[in-house]
């Protein structure tokens, strides 16, 4: 069973960073896709960007392209999205997910994912 962990959500100004963390354990397939989607209440939940393993290619949705940045330290099992220039658009609770279907399944639906975090909030104040 994989357990993902996120961390590092909060309130920033517009025009401000944060960089959000999703730590993962308990994986045993060699190929998989993490992805970062975030949820409003009251709308569905949206791709933000995701990265396949081991191919290392990134995508990321047309809202945040040039503003965020999707990474993965191997060694320490951790996948991250560093979060530049933020909008009060971008206020949502961040989730982080994983799949193992890899190169094979869609990354940007949110349908194919298998392990979900519990999520983290962030603010963007204007």
């Amino acid at each position: 069973q994989v357990h993902l962990v996120e961390s590092g959500g909060g309130l920033v100004q517009a025009g401000g960073s944060l960089r959000l963390s999703c730590a993962a354990s308990g994986r045993t397939y060699r190929n998989w896709n993490t992805g970062w989607f975030r949820q409003v209440p009251g709308k569905e939940r949206e791709f933000v960007a995701g990265i396949r393993w081991p191919q290392r290619t990134t995508h990321y949705a047309d809202s945040v392209k040039g503003r965020f940045t999707i990474s993965r330290a191997a060694a320490e099992n951790t996948v991250y999205l560093q979060m530049n220039s933020q909008k009060p658009d971008d206020t949502a609770v961040y989730y982080c997910a994983e799949d193992a279907g890899g190169i094979l399944s869609s990354i940007w639906n949110h349908a194919t994912y298998d392990y979900w975090g519990r999520g983290t909030q962030v603010t963007v104040s204007s």
